[in-house]
C-alpha cells in the first residue's frame, strides 16, 4: 500500500495540491486523471520520491518495492538492453554485479567465499536465476525482438527505447507500479499486451493516460484531480464520467428545489411577518429558512472545446476513386498498386504498423506528393480538409492566431473568425497570440478550427489526437461521430476508431492494402483469429 498524508505542493504562491490524503491499496489499478496542468505527472513524482512536497509525506508499507516508468530516454544509453530491464529491480542488479566482481578475483579469499555464499542465497530468494529469461519475456511481449536484447540502448530507435524502459518498470513483480503515459509511442500489439499484463497484475498500479479505452480496460478505480484535491471513484473511466456528471446533475436539481423552497418561505415571511395572527408561523419559517444551505458546486477545472464539422454542401455519390497507386521512397516500396473506391457514407480508419505508408497515401490524395504510378480522382461535389501529422511548418510565421485563421475563411469578419477560435478555447487575448509561441495542444486546436471553418465534406486526419488532453480528445471524438461527410483518418485512440469507423483499411508491410467493411473491434478479432490459425498451421507442419 502507498498513501499520501496531508500532501501539499506549492509552486510560487499557487498551491498545486492542498492537504491531499489518499490511500492506494493492493489489487487495484488506479487511473489518475485531470485537466492539463492539474498535476498528474507531478503527483506521480511525489509518490515515487522524485519530488518533495511542500508539506506532508508519502508512506509505503515496509518491505514493499516501488517501480516507476523512467522518462529520461538517454539515461541508460551506455547499458545493454537486458541489463537495463533488470535494473528495474535495483537490489537484484546490484547483487549480480557484486557477484561478478567477486568471482573475477584471482586471489579469491575465504571472506570472499562467505560473501559470495550470502549473495547467492539472496539472489536465489529474489528468483535471480530467472532474471534474464523474465526480462526477455517482457521485451518480447512488447515487441523487442531477441536480436536486440544484447545491443546497447543507444543503438535502438526512440519507440524501442520507450518499450525497454516500460519493461524495466514492469520487471520483477514490483509491489507498487507507477506509469506515466505508458502507451505513448506503443504500437497496437504492444498496447494490447500491456493491457493484459496490467489486468493480470495483482499488486498496486497507478497510471496516467490520455487513452480512454486503455483506462476502461485496466482500471478498477479512478483518482480524479480537480482544484488541488483528489477524489476516488470505484470503476473505470466511463463509470467515473457518468458518476461525476450524475453527481453534478443531482446537486443542481437539489439546489433548484432548495431555491424554490427559499423563495416560498421568503414570500410567506414578507407577506405575514407584520400580521399578529401569523407572526408565530412567520418566525417558524424564518428558522426553517436559516437552516437551508445550498450545495457549493464548483465549476470543474476541465474545459471541453466544442468541435463541430459542418459541410457547406452535401456530398454526392462519387467521392474518390484510387487506381494502382504505387510509391517507392529510398528504395523501399511504401505503396504497392493500391486501389479502392469510397462512397458517401464511408468513414475509413487506416491501420497498420507502417506509419509512413499511411502518411504518404494521405499526402498523395491531398496533392502534396506525386505517386510513381497510378491515379486518383475526387468527385466534383467533394471538398477536402487535411490534418497533417507533421504540422510544424504551418506555424512558422509571425501571424497572430486570428490573422492565421482568417486567411482560410471565406467570411473575413473578425467576430465570425473569433467564434471558431472561441469554440476551441481561445478566448479574449488568446486571439492575438503569435503562432510561434503556441504549445503543441494549442496548435492542434488551431488546425481543427481551420478544418471546421473550411466547411469541407471530406476530412483527412493523420493522428489528430497527438498533443491533446482527454477533454479535447473526447470533444473530437464526438465531433467525428456527428460529422455527416466522409472520413479518412489514422489514430492511436482505440475509442475514436471503434466509435467512428465503419471501414478499416490496413496497409501491410510491402505496401499492399487490406480493405474490410467492419468495425475496428470486429477487425481486431478477425485479425487475431487469423494469426492464431496461422500459428496453429505452422505448429502442425512442424509436428508433422
Amino acid at each position: 500500500m502507498i498513501s499520501a498524508n496531508n500532501v501539499t505542493l506549492r509552486v510560487g504562491k499557487k498551491a498545486l495540491f492542498e492537504d491531499v490524503n489518499i490511500k492506494f491499496t493492493e489489487g487495484n489499478c488506479y487511473g489518475l486523471i485531470g485537466a492539463n496542468g492539474a498535476g498528474k505527472s507531478t503527483f506521480l513524482k511525489i509518490l515515487s520520491g522524485q519530488l518533495e512536497p511542500t508539506q506532508g509525506d508519502v508512506s509505503i508499507t515496509p518491505g514493499e518495492r516501488l517501480s516507476f516508468l523512467q522518462q529520461d530516454h538517454f539515461k541508460y544509453d551506455e547499458y545493454p538492453v537486458l541489463d537495463t530491464v533488470i535494473m528495474g529491480n535495483a537490489r537484484l542488479y546490484e547483487i549480480m554485479k557484486e557477484k561478478e566482481v567477486i568471482y573475477a578475483k584471482e586471489d579469491f579469499t575465504d571472506e570472499d567465499g562467505i560473501k559470495a555464499s550470502e549473495l547467492e542465497a539472496e539472489f536465489a530468494t529474489m528468483n535471480g536465476w530467472e532474471a534474464e529469461s523474465d526480462a526477455a519475456s517482457l521485451l518480447n511481449g512488447l515487441g523487442i525482438p531477441t536480436e536486440l536484447h544484447y545491443k546497447y540502448l543507444k543503438d535502438l530507435t526512440g519507440p524501442e527505447k520507450v518499450k525497454v524502459l516500460l519493461a524495466q518498470a514492469l520487471f520483477g513483480n514490483p509491489d507498487i507500479l507507477l506509469l506515466d503515459e505508458p502507451t505513448n509511442h506503443l504500437d497496437l500489439d504492444a498496447i494490447a499486451w500491456l493491457e493484459e499484463f496490467l489486468i493480470n497484475f495483482e499488486n498496486t498500479v497507478i497510471v496516467v493516460s490520455h487513452d480512454r479505452y486503455f483506462l476502461n480496460k485496466v482500471c478498477t478505480q479512478i483518482a480524479d484531480i480537480d482544484y488541488g484535491k483528489i477524489q476516488l471513484y470505484a470503476g473505470n473511466y466511463d463509470f467515473w464520467y457518468e458518476s461525476s456528471q450524475l453527481l453534478i446533475r443531482q446537486m443542481k436539481e437539489a439546489n433548484k428545489k432548495k431555491e424554490e423552497k427559499i423563495k416560498e418561505l421568503q414570500e410567506f415571511i414578507s407577506r405575514f411577518s407584520a400580521n399578529a395572527s401569523k407572526s408565530k408561523q412567520a418566525t417558524s419559517r424564518k428558522r426553517a429558512l436559516e437552516k437551508i444551505q445550498l450545495d457549493e458546486i464548483k465549476p470543474s477545472s476541465r474545459k471541453y472545446p466544442y468541435i463541430d464539422f459542418r459541410p457547406n454542401r452535401e456530398i454526392g455519390n462519387e467521392v474518390l476513386t484510387v487506381e494502382g497507386l504505387t510509391k517507392t521512397i529510398d528504395g523501399e516500396k511504401i505503396l504497392d498498386n493500391i486501389s479502392f473506391t469510397l462512397g458517401h457514407d464511408d468513414k475509413v480508419a487506416f491501420v497498420g504498423s507502417n506509419e509512413v505508408a499511411k502518411t504518404v497515401l494521405f499526402k498523395i490524395l491531398i496533392g502534396e506528393m506525386e505517386p510513381d504510378s497510378g491515379t486518383y480522382k475526387w468527385g466534383i461535389t467533394t471538398s477536402q480538409a487535411y490534418f497533417p501529422k507533421d504540422f510544424g511548418g504551418e506555424f512558422d510565421s509571425d501571424y497572430t492566431i486570428t490573422e492565421w485563421l482568417t486567411q482560410y475563411s471565406e467570411n473575413k469578419d473578425a467576430t465570425y473568425v473569433r467564434g471558431f477560435l472561441g469554440r476551441m478555447l481561445f478566448s479574449g487575448e488568446d486571439g492575438v497570440k503569435r503562432l510561434k509561441v503556441l504549445s503543441g495542444g494549442e496548435k492542434v486546436r488551431c488546425l481543427l478550427s481551420k478544418m471546421m471553418i473550411s466547411g469541407a465534406n471530406v476530412l483527412i486526419l493523420d493522428e489528430p489526437t497527438n498533443h491533446l488532453d482527454m477533454e479535447a480528445i473526447t470533444a473530437l471524438n464526438n465531433g467525428l461521430i456527428k460529422f455527416p461527410g466522409v472520413l479518412l483518418f489514422t489514430s492511436r485512440d482505440h475509442q475514436i476508431v471503434q466509435t467512428t469507423a465503419n471501414r478499416i483499411m490496413e496497409i501491410v508491410p510491402g505496401g499492399q492494402l487490406i480493405d474490410k467493411i467492419t468495425t475496428y473491434d470486429e477487425y481486431l478479432e478477425s485479425d487475431e483469429m487469423a494469426r492464431k490459425r496461422q500459428t496453429y498451421t505452422v505448429q502442425t507442419e512442424e509436428d508433422d
